[in-house]
């Protein structure tokens, strides 16, 4: 006679050869989320090197981390659907801007390798400071809308000292510390010393304002600054 034991034995043997059988062989790979940057295609083709077994025994994780090896893909949800298929869900990564010199970052910081043909500003910094310089680029890009600039690169030094190119090919020199107030103060004066309102006289057309090269904001009264060769910064005023 049979005991419990030696039933529960059979009846799992039983089960174990059951899903295995070619009945139940996965046939389709659906890919439920559009994509921008990876093919339909390349999704089926790493997910069917991945796929061992049947609906009921393939391993779930194993094609979720192959997928989530592919370039631009930040994260993959991979799902059995009765009877026969597999549903793949991807969320790709939006890139803010080129990170250092042979990869991208996006929104969140995160720091992932691809290939992109757009424009992008570029950021560096040292190891683990992606997400730091992604949070100050954002902060700079927001300080600088209302002169119309735009960030080309942020630099974070290894001795924890900022610089911004901008969009017109001026640098800004920040720091190390209060660099915010420092960023702030820049846009305030900014206007008044290089706008074109700085030397337009009433019965004149204005001139095209004049693009600083440097601009050096570290001192604590003011700042230094660097105008192309030739040419003398404006003062408040001046007529």
């Amino acid at each position: 006679m049979l005991t419990w034991g030696a039933l529960g034995l059979l009846a799992y043997g039983t089960t174990s050869w059951v899903v295995a059988q070619p009945w139940f062989a996965l046939r389709n790979i659906e890919v439920k989320t559009p994509v921008a940057h990876v093919t339909e295609a390349q999704i089926r083709l790493v997910a069917e090197r991945q796929v061992r077994g049947t609906f009921f025994t393939v391993d779930l994780e194993s094609v979720r981390n192959s997928l989530e090896k592919l370039p631009w893909v930040r994260e993959a949800r991979v799902e059995r659907r009765w009877p026969d298929t597999l549903a793949v869900s991807l969320t790709e990564h939006v890139p803010l801007a080129r990170w250092n010199d042979n990869a991208l970052v996006n929104e969140a910081g995160e720091v992932f390798v691809a290939a992109a043909n757009t424009r992008l500003p570029r950021l560096s910094g040292p190891e683990d400071s992606s997400a730091e310089v992604v949070a100050a680029y954002r902060r700079h890009h927001a300080a600088l809308a209302p002169l119309g600039m735009a960030i080309d690169e942020l630099r974070l030094s290894p001795r924890r000292a900022w610089r911004l190119k901008l969009g017109n090919g001026m640098t800004l020199a920040l720091g190390r510390e209060q660099t915010d107030a420092r960023l702030t103060r820049f846009v305030a004066l900014y206007p008044r010393l290089f706008g074109t309102q700085a030397t337009a006289q009433a019965d004149a057309a204005p001139p095209a304002p004049i693009t600083p090269v440097t601009v050096d904001l570290r001192y604590p009264d003011g700042f230094a600054v660097r105008m192309p060769d030739g040419v003398s910064p404006f003062k408040p005023n001046e007529t």
